[in-house]
């Protein structure tokens, strides 16, 4: 009897695997008070005109990188994709995720149709979103509220050159995005 695994990407299912260990390692994340008090706590009183990452901490080996965002109120990211897997929760606030799926075949070089699927809000309390990489993960991530949100995310090794995708609804563009 031979198995195959079709037209199921390799990289994906390891993505899928890698998320399993990511979920509840992120997850004791968010009832660890040391963790809370050092690192995410004393960001609620930062100010700044958009989002970003107040930490950030890289594997040697490359196989994770752990970064803490700030959200302040109104800002979100673009609709993107990663070129790893990732998971996050939502430590103080609360924040949004869009989630799209690619109508078009990806054939035409910087073109991309999306739709969105579906809109969820996270706090605390919701536990983790994952995304996987490519056009399993295509999402758009803010704050919608009037206070600050912090949101810690685990990422996994990249799966080539590029961070991942940044996709413009208006004009069906997509594009790479190299890390800063």
């Amino acid at each position: 009897m031979t198995f195959t695994l079709g037209k199921i990407n390799p990289n994906i299912l390891r993505a899928e695997v890698a998320l399993w260990d990511a979920i509840p390692l992120l997850s004791s994340l968010m009832i660890d008070t040391a963790f809370l008090g050092s690192r995410v706590l004393p960001l609620v009183e930062e100010t700044a005109e958009d989002w970003y990452v107040a930490h950030r901490h890289d594997s040697p080996d490359g196989s994770y990188s752990l970064q803490i965002f700030v959200w302040p109120p109104g800002t979100e990211t673009k609709i993107h994709d990663h070129s790893s897997w990732g998971v996050y929760c939502c430590a103080v606030g609360s924040i949004f995720e869009e989630r799209y799926e690619r109508l078009d075949d990806g054939s035409r070089l910087d073109h991309a149709r999306l739709r969105k699927t579906r809109q969820r809000t996270w706090s605390i309390e919701d536990g983790a979103s994952s995304v996987l990489p490519h056009d399993e993960g295509i999402h758009r991530v803010g704050n919608p509220g009037n206070e600050v949100a912090i949101s810690v995310h685990l990422y996994g090794p990249r799966l080539g050159e590029v961070d991942g995708r940044d996709y413009d609804v208006s004009c069906d563009y997509v594009c790479d995005r190299r890390e800063d």
